[in-house]
C-alpha cells in the first residue's frame, strides 16, 4: 500500500493538497484538503477493470464554483436548520441562510470550503489521511471552538473507514457526513435509476414544502420508499408520491437505520457487477438521488443531469435542534463527537 502526494491547486493563499491512497487490489482513493473532498474512488469491476466511481472535478475552481458538495466532508451541521436559526442555553444563534430561509451543509463557507491541515498515516493493516481543521467560535454563526478531525482510511479489504472526532470549549451543534456522489457504472458511463438499492429501515422522515422535516415519521411499507428488499431506484424515484414529488421527483429524505454495522445499506449495479456496502454507527442515512443536479455543467467530461448519482449521506437526524423527540446533535463542551461509516467495495 502507498501514499501519493501532488499539489492540486490554490486557494485563497493557500496551497490544496491532494492524497492518492492505494492499496494491493488495485482500489485507490484520492481526497484534497479542500472540504476533505474525496475527488476519485478507482474501484475494480467484475472483469477487474478499475474506474471512477465517484463525481468530482480536477481544479479547485470547479469545486468552488458549484454548490454541489461533490465529495465534500459538510457541517457544522450536515442538512437543513429551519430559517437558520436555534435556541442553545437560553441564547439565540443566527446562521446564514443559503437555500431559501434554510441553513444548509453548514452554511455558504461551510467545511466544504476550508482548507484543512493534514498529516498521513501509514500502517501495516492500512493507509490513510487525518485532516484537522478548527472552527473558530462565531464561525458561520454556531458558538464554541471546535476542534474537527477525519481520517480517511484504506485497507487491503477495499474498505474506506471514515472516522470524525470534535471537541469543543461551548456548547455548540455538530453533526457531520460524507456527501460523496456514488455512480458504480464506472466512469459515469450511465445515471444510476437501474441501480439497486437496499435499506434496512422501516420508517423514513416526512418533509414539508421547504424541505425540512415535519417531525414525523413515515412507515416505508407500500410506499416507493421501502428499500429493505431491494430494487431498482427508478421504482422509487418515477413514482407519483407526493414526497417523491415534492424534492423534484426523487429522494433527499432521512431514512432511520434499523440496525448498525449490519450491511444496513448496500449499493449495487448489476451491469458492472459493482456493489457497495455502508456499516455505520448513525442513526440515519439521508438518500439524495441528485434530483436537483441540471445540464448546466459537465463533471470532468460528463453532461450533468437529474439522477447521475446517488448520496447515501450517514449522520444524525436533520433539524434536530427544532424536535425534541430526535436525538439532539449538541455537543457539549469538554466531551467527545465521535462517530464511523465504513464503505465496503466489492462485487456480485
Amino acid at each position: 500500500m502507498k501514499i501519493t502526494t501532488t499539489k492540486f491547486g490554490e486557494h485563497e493563499g493557500n496551497t490544496v493538497y491532494s492524497y492518492k491512497l492505494e492499496n494491493n487490489q488495485g482500489m485507490s482513493i484520492s481526497c484534497i484538503t479542500l472540504g476533505c473532498i474525496i475527488t476519485e474512488i478507482q474501484t475494480p469491476n467484475q472483469n477487474g477493470e478499475i474506474e471512477n466511481v465517484v463525481l468530482g472535478y480536477d481544479d479547485v475552481a470547479s469545486y468552488l464554483e458549484r454548490t454541489n458538495y461533490f465529495g465534500a466532508v459538510v457541517g457544522r451541521v450536515a442538512g437543513r436548520i429551519d430559517k437558520g436559526e436555534f435556541e442553545l442555553n437560553g441564547q439565540q444563534y443566527s446562521l446564514p441562510q443559503n437555500e431559501n430561509t434554510n441553513h444548509l451543509h453548514g452554511g455558504p463557507n461551510g467545511f466544504d470550503r476550508q482548507v484543512w491541515d493534514a498529516e498521513l498515516i501509514e500502517t501495516e493493516s492500512e493507509v490513510g489521511v487525518e485532516f484537522s481543521y478548527l472552527s473558530k467560535d462565531g464561525e458561520a454563526g454556531y458558538p464554541g471552538n471546535l476542534t474537527v478531525k477525519v481520517s480517511y482510511l484504506l485497507n487491503n479489504e477495499n474498505e474506506l473507514h471514515i472516522k470524525y472526532y470534535a471537541t469543543t470549549d461551548k456548547d455548540t451543534l455538530v453533526n457531520l457526513t460524507n456527501h460523496t456522489y456514488f455512480n458504480l457504472s464506472g466512469n459515469v458511463k450511465k445515471d444510476i435509476l437501474s441501480h439497486q438499492l437496499k435499506i434496512k429501515s422501516q420508517k423514513i422522515l416526512e418533509l414539508n414544502n421547504d424541505f425540512i422535516p415535519t417531525g414525523e415519521f413515515l412507515n416505508v411499507d407500500s410506499t416507493p420508499f421501502d428499500f429493505k428488499d431491494g430494487k431498482e431506484i427508478k421504482e422509487a424515484v418515477l413514482s407519483e408520491h407526493p414526497q417523491i414529488k415534492l424534492v423534484g421527483q426523487g429522494i433527499d429524505h432521512p431514512f432511520l437505520l434499523d440496525e448498525n454495522h449490519n450491511e444496513e445499506i448496500m449499493l449495487a449495479d448489476k451491469e458492472s457487477g459493482r456493489k457497495l456496502i455502508i456499516e455505520t454507527d448513525e442513526q440515519s442515512v439521508v438518500v439524495y438521488t441528485s434530483n436537483m443536479l441540471d445540464d448546466s455543467f459537465k463533471v470532468r467530461d460528463v453532461q450533468s443531469k437529474k439522477y447521475l448519482a446517488i448520496c447515501l449521506e450517514t449522520q444524525g437526524l436533520p433539524d434536530s435542534i427544532h424536535h425534541p423527540k430526535f436525538s439532539p446533535c449538541i455537543l457539549k463542551a469538554g466531551e467527545e463527537y465521535k462517530t464511523t461509516t465504513k464503505y465496503k467495495f466489492t462485487t456480485i
